[in-house]
């Protein structure tokens, strides 16, 4: 007899003689343990780049309604490889209509998955509020036609997302996110990155690479369709002189390679700062782990208050990685304050978008002031634990959930949401301008309820986290 038919057998007598069948022991399950960052097999090298184009971003120009800008990786073959450009048309004969064509620059870069060469191609020039088909070149072979619509020339409406830090476990948790976020918001025409993309750390060896691979897969058909604008988080940088007085963060040689960022940034902080206009909003990058550990403060705050002075524009959006308040108890980021809040109190900055301590939290720089409002959110896996003076200078605030953010900007408002992994509402609120002055509206209805951590510890034991 089988065992399905042995098992029905004695159901049959257990249910005659009013008795529960005695079923054959079954193994429970192994105990759990927490998910490597990359899904990589040992030994594997299977993100080394080829002829085809691949991890293609692209981001803003400095006047985002006349250029864009494309960074991609090829196999070290490939030098000065073509961007085709042409208007978009509804006929598949795409090239009839004449492409221009950008030679990018290269550079070259070594990692555990062997040599690449990384590719970048500034295109000016550019009609406001057009949408162009665009592809780029490999060795023998061409990346899809994608589409980019270039910004309006004034403040018309405008949809854009907001990622806390990916981190960890990219494609594997990151990925469901960022879908979320597209089916949320499909008119977004611009995404901004807190930093943090990857874990890193060594100096583009080690696992970084993969990592790098993975992100890109997260973030699949965003970065090609919409332009991309990420801030340097502290793990974009990697130790020089590790475990001596000399210990000093230095810059990923990913990071200038994977994006192709306006060069407009502080002086002596170029490849991590910058500034660019999007259809009647101002968006200024900071480099937070420089201004912690490398001195840059007073640079990059002078440089914030010349590029805010300029503004022309209703609206203004500052982006740092480490946030000027803490989530957790044992962090504080005071020379944040100090090098920074005169300036965005000065200027009026409407919102400071931050991560790097891995939970969720909203005030305002001053208490009982609109503006700014600093929020600390995260998308990847690892979760932190809110701190007692988060929690009591915070609201709303969240544990243990993965978040975006769609922003909308439209005239006179500016509204914010913050919603789960699942799309749920969690926090909103709009902004209402009325010449330089700004009105605080809290948006209740739809929220969900506050969500803290219910876990004891981490899978790995940690009790100053709630996952990872």
């Amino acid at each position: 007899m089988s065992v399905p038919q042995l098992l029905g057998s004695l159901l049959v007598v257990a249910l005659v003689a009013g008795t529960a069948p005695s079923l054959p022991a079954q193994a429970g399950p192994s105990a759990r343990q927490a998910e490597p960052n990359t899904r990589v097999p040992e030994g594997d090298r299977g993100h080394a780049a080829t002829v085809y184009p691949d991890r293609i971003a692209t981001s803003p120009a400095q006047d985002a309604a006349h250029g864009f800008a494309v960074a991609w990786r090829t196999q070290a073959s490939v030098d000065a490889p073509r961007l085709e450009i042409v208007v978009a048309g509804d006929a598949p004969d795409v090239s009839a209509g004449n492409p221009r064509v950008v030679i990018a620059a290269t550079q070259a870069l070594e990692t555990r998955n062997g040599r690449s060469h990384h590719h970048r191609a500034d295109v000016d020039g550019l009609e406001a509020d057009t949408l162009y088909a665009w592809r780029v070149q490999g060795q023998g072979t061409w990346s899809p036609w994608f589409h980019f619509r270039t910004a309006t020339a004034g403040a018309e409406p405008l949809t854009l997302l907001y990622f806390g830090d990916t981190q960890n476990q990219n494609t594997s948790l990151a990925t469901r996110v960022i879908r979320q976020a597209r089916r949320q918001a499909p008119e977004a025409k611009l995404a901004l990155f807190g930093g943090d993309l990857v874990s890193g750390g060594g100096a583009g060896l080690g696992a970084d690479d993969d990592e790098w691979a993975e992100w890109f897969e997260a973030a699949s058909g965003l970065p090609e369709d919409i332009a991309t604008a990420p801030a340097a988080g502290n793990h974009e940088f990697h130790k020089v002189h590790a475990g001596t007085p000399q210990e000093t963060p230095a810059l990923s040689p990913h990071w200038p390679l994977s994006f192709a960022l306006p060069r407009n940034g502080a002086p002596g902080w170029e490849r991590t700062t910058y500034w660019f206009d999007y259809q009647g909003v101002r968006f200024v990058v900071l480099d937070g782990t420089a201004i912690l550990n490398l001195d840059a403060g007073p640079a990059q705050a002078a440089w914030l208050d010349r590029v805010l002075a300029g503004n022309p524009h209703r609206w203004s959006v500052v982006q740092i990685h480490q946030p000027l308040y803490a989530m957790r108890s044992d962090r504080d980021y005071a020379p944040l304050r100090k090098q920074l809040a005169e300036v965005l109190r000065k200027r009026k900055v409407d919102l400071v978008l931050q991560g790097h301590d891995h939970a969720y939290g909203r005030r305002a720089l001053d208490e009982n002031a609109a503006v700014p409002q600093l929020v600390l959110s995260v998308v990847g896996a690892k979760q932190y634990r809110a701190g007692p003076k988060a929690l009591g200078s915070m609201k709303p605030v969240a544990e243990d959930t993965q978040l975006f953010q769609v922003l909308k900007f439209d005239g006179e408002v500016m509204r914010y949401e913050a919603r789960t992994a699942t799309g749920r509402l969690y926090d909103a609120f709009e902004l209402h301008a009325d010449g330089d002055q700004r009105r605080l509206v809290e948006i209740e209805d739809g929220r969900i309820a506050p969500r803290r951590c219910v876990r004891q510890a981490s899978l790995k034991g940690r009790q100053d986290r709630c996952w990872e």
